[in-house]
């Protein structure tokens, strides 16, 4: 008769208590989480500080104590050489609302944010839609429509501002090599089409939806789309009464980014048409601009034009915080 050594369940039938758990080979055992004391804790938050400590002076130069400069600086009557300002109250901004040069550049600021965004949420959402199925040619796409995005404004501008150019601008000397002359025309000074100018560059620089579209899209859910195109639905179906949809959150994102992007359209403005003719093209970064820099005490006039505009940018700011919080949760 052969005897085997007692195992583990035949210890604990013994009565001596349940076995210990056995670890698995190659498993740690997790450690439990050190406590931090006091001493070490503050030593850790004075580590932090020290590294907030540059971020913050900047923040206090540059953003604090600018925009305190200029809430001070539009409560008085000066000029650039801030020499001996006086105090005049709130009579500049009730000069200010008052003006109707101002409340036009606002209304230019909303009809320019309100093409680009007429043009991103229908040229923008259709590029990156098509660009998102692999089309050939794609490339091209890009480098026509994202890569303007990537590249300073201001050359942008400036160069549309070449190409409009009445006398030897591209444009002009296009038609009239193909004997289009009754075609050419003044692109930047007369007003009907110096706005059109704007309005078209502003809604040529969708690169910037385009990628957020493109983000989105890479991330959908294709098997819906794969059931709609079983059923018979043609592309224009899905694009209209599912993906477009679908995107809504993205629509918020780009509408919001958008309305930002035309209180800092400056250099669009700027480097095509100088906020011309007779200021029908002028926004209110130009209409500060053009105080700021303006001979005579109208430095005043000018911040408390800049407070406003910044106001209503941290406004939109809010919004656009607000919106984004919400797709999150």
């Amino acid at each position: 008769m052969t005897t085997t050594a007692p195992g583990p369940a035949d210890t604990a039938s013994a009565g001596t208590g349940p076995a210990a758990p056995r670890r698995l080979p190659g498993v740690r055992r997790a450690r439990k989480a050190k406590k931090v004391d006091g001493p070490q804790q503050r030593g850790m938050l004075r580590t932090a500080l020290l590294f907030l400590v540059p971020l913050l002076a900047f923040y206090l130069v540059f953003y604090v104590f600018g925009f305190a400069f200029l809430a001070r600086t539009s409560f008085q009557r000066t000029d650039l050489s801030f020499m001996d300002p006086e105090s005049i109250g709130f009579e500049n901004y009730r000069l200010l609302f008052t003006d109707d040069r101002f409340l036009r550049a606002l209304l230019n600021n909303v009809v320019f944010a309100a093409a680009a965004v007429a043009g991103a949420l229908t040229l923008g959402f259709f590029l990156a839609v098509v660009l998102s199925t692999g089309m050939r040619g794609r490339k091209i796409f890009y480098a026509v429509f994202l890569v303007p995005s990537l590249m300073p404004v201001a050359l942008v501008a400036s160069v549309f501002g070449g190409m409009m150019e009445s006398r030897y601008g591209t444009l002009n000397e296009t038609l009239r090599s193909a004997n289009l002359d009754f075609l050419a025309g003044h692109w930047l000074t007369e007003p009907g089409l110096a706005y059109a100018v704007v309005i078209g560059i502003f809604v040529y620089l969708v690169g910037l939806p385009i990628m957020y579209y493109t983000a989105d899209l890479s991330a959908l859910n294709t098997s819906l789309l794969e059931a709609a195109v079983l059923d018979g639905a043609s592309f224009w179906q899905l694009l209209r009464t599912m993906l477009f949809p679908l995107m809504r959150t993205t629509h918020k994102t780009v509408v919001i980014s958008i309305l930002l992007m035309s209180f800092r359209a400056f250099e669009i403005v700027f480097f095509s048409t100088k906020g011309g003719p007779a200021g029908g093209t002028e926004i209110s970064g130009t209409y500060v601009y053009n105080y700021a820099t303006s001979p005579g005490p109208q430095v005043g006039y000018a911040s408390a034009a800049a407070v406003v505009v910044l106001l209503l940018a941290l406004l939109l700011s809010a919004i656009q915080l607000r919106f984004t919080g919400k797709s999150e949760e």
